[in-house]
């Protein structure tokens, strides 16, 4: 990792030897590292803007299972290494199964440590590249990455960063329902506060932006008390129209939803 590329890392342990060795490392690496000594919260974690975790489950107890699937399923993006000490194959392969990027086994070198850290967060880094670069086609719609623009029948929406980052993150989802505050926190990176309507506001700037440069579809659909789910759906008549053309429509129109197609 060169100087340029700061790794953001939490370390949940109470082995005080270990985390001040890796600490002073660390910091000699030019990384950020919290520690903890209990089980954090992932909101809080979203709000340190990470790229990993060093976590000692047994710091955790009989919490420990439930706290890393939580963990792994909540915040996909987040590298978790496992550094502990004695533990089963079984173990070793349930957790890696659920999401568990590492394993490593105490007694453990810090560098060894931050190796793999370094390692975790690259390809995380990688995998986020790769995806984030790809060109999407939905109904009228292209989505560039590489560009952040967003083009409806050849002509650009006009979208800010924010309002571009939010709707590739609804497209790039496929037709999941992404709660609000799912959405809050991998577009403003923080986790959402009480009462903070802003998703819904910007949900609205973008349909509207939508709705004028491409009228005859419907993407952003929303699942009230739960968040939104992007969707192509050709749009009033146009689905009429298309129904009346093609007898067909209605079932291929179905896949529409498994259809937000990358383009070379």
């Amino acid at each position: 990792m060169n100087s340029q590329q700061t790794i953001r890392l939490a370390v949940i342990d109470t082995d005080s030897g270990f985390v001040t060795v890796l600490a002073k490392r660390a910091e000699a690496a030019g990384w950020q590292l919290r520690q903890a000594t209990g089980a954090v919260p992932p909101q809080e974690l979203v709000a340190m803007k990470l790229n990993a975790v060093l976590i000692d489950p047994a710091v955790l107890g009989d919490e420990a299972w439930g706290y890393l699937e939580r963990l792994c399923a909540t915040l996909p993006d987040l590298g978790v290494v496992v550094c502990t000490g004695r533990s089963t194959v079984a173990q070793r392969v349930r957790g890696l199964r659920f999401g568990i990027d590492d394993w490593i086994t105490k007694p453990s070198h810090p560098e060894e440590a931050m190796a793999r850290v370094e390692a975790v967060s690259r390809r995380h880094r990688r995998s986020r590249g790769e995806s984030d670069n790809e060109a999407l086609s939905a109904g009228e719609l292209e989505i560039r990455p590489d560009q952040f623009q967003a083009f409806a029948a050849g002509e650009s929406l006009d979208l800010t960063r924010r309002e571009f980052e939010l709707l590739h993150l609804l497209a790039a989802s496929k037709s999941q329902v992404l709660e609000r505050e799912t959405i809050y926190q991998r577009v403003w990176g923080y986790a959402m506060a009480h009462g903070d309507r802003s998703v819904d506001v910007f949900i609205r700037k973008l349909r509207q932006k939508l709705e004028k440069h491409s009228p005859r579809w419907s993407y952003i659909h929303t699942h009230f008390g739960v968040g939104y789910r992007f969707d192509p759906e050709p749009a009033g008549i146009v689905a009429e129209e298309l129904r009346a053309a093609d007898p067909e429509f209605t079932d291929r129109s179905q896949q529409l939803h498994d259809e937000v197609t990358v383009s070379s």
